[in-house]
């Protein structure tokens, strides 16, 4: 890797020690899981939208790429919701641990995407993360499955939506602009498709005092912070290396959930088998990673 990759690689592990949090404040908000994303697209488009330069980079962008932006923000809208489903339906471990599958997703997405050949390498290095997550799944109880299939479902997601940013993004482009954008169109198409089928008291359920202070540190910590970040580094590596490198996120995660909600209590050591085979094609890829 040349210096702008590796300073991009550990911008990404800064997103992912971020990102790993947000499935402990997950369990800590009682709010379900369509009005909780809500609440914290919405928290931190505003935020972010206090900003002057936002308002500058979204006057600069072309129809096109606003277009573009907005579909990306419904993608990583329905990539939370699926994710804190899982949380919802099984616990904080399962639930990242299930993300670890989105470098197999995005060896094969990112290619159709960005118009470029498949590598090998990376079809190799996303298939070595397959036997984790299959022990994985081998080691939680059956009703926490539906919770499985739901990260599965996430990892898929947050796949396409790196992908897609790595296709449109602009190194012009004002990365608050691009964050504020696709925040607040993600929020735009969760409540027109849930408010419709659950109505506004299950969408737009309001927050207690507790839950509105975890979920303002989910806004300002785990999102607009991370985002910004990894907005950045996707300018000089692929979408690939990034979910490789979030394959750390259960680590962090699961440390954290077994240090707060005793959670490797419901857990066999055949899961935590699953996170060490994971955690070893991170290590595999810095070495392999390419723009």
């Amino acid at each position: 890797m040349n210096a702008a990759q590796r300073s991009a690689f550990w911008q990404l592990q800064g997103c992912v020690v971020l990102w790993g949090f947000t499935s402990i404040l997950g369990r800590l908000i009682t709010l379900p899981a369509l009005a909780l994303v809500v609440w914290r697209m919405a928290l931190a488009a505003l935020l972010l939208a206090c900003l002057p330069k936002v308002w500058r980079g979204l006057r600069q962008m072309e129809g096109r790429a606003l277009r573009r932006h907005a579909f990306a923000g419904s993608v990583i809208a329905l990539h939370w919701l699926a994710f804190y489903a899982a949380i919802k339906l099984a616990n904080a471990s399962v639930a990242v641990a299930c993300l670890a599958v989105a470098s197999v997703f995005a060896a094969i997405i990112e290619p159709f995407v960005t118009g470029r050949r498949h590598k090998q390498r990376e079809l190799l290095l996303g298939v070595l993360a397959i036997p984790g997550v299959w022990l994985l799944i081998g080691g939680v109880p059956k009703e926490m499955l539906g919770g499985i299939a739901a990260g599965i479902v996430a990892a898929a997601l947050t796949a396409t939506y790196a992908s897609l940013n790595k296709r449109y993004w602009n190194a012009s482009a004002e990365p608050a602009a691009v964050t504020v954008l696709q925040l607040s169109c993600g929020t735009l198409f969760l409540l027109a498709i849930g408010l419709p089928v659950l109505g506004s008291e299950a969408v737009l359920m309001t927050p207690g005092q507790s839950d509105l202070a975890w979920l303002l540190v989910l806004a300002v910590v785990c999102t607009i912070a991370p985002l910004l970040l990894w907005l950045r580094a996707l300018q000089h590596v692929s979408a690939f290396t990034t979910q490789l490198s979030l394959n750390l996120e259960p680590v962090y995660a699961i440390v954290l959930a077994a240090l707060i909600f005793k959670e490797h209590q419901e857990l066999t050591p055949q899961f935590y088998l699953g996170v060490v085979v994971i955690l070893a094609t991170v290590f595999l890829q810095p070495r392999n990673a390419s723009g």
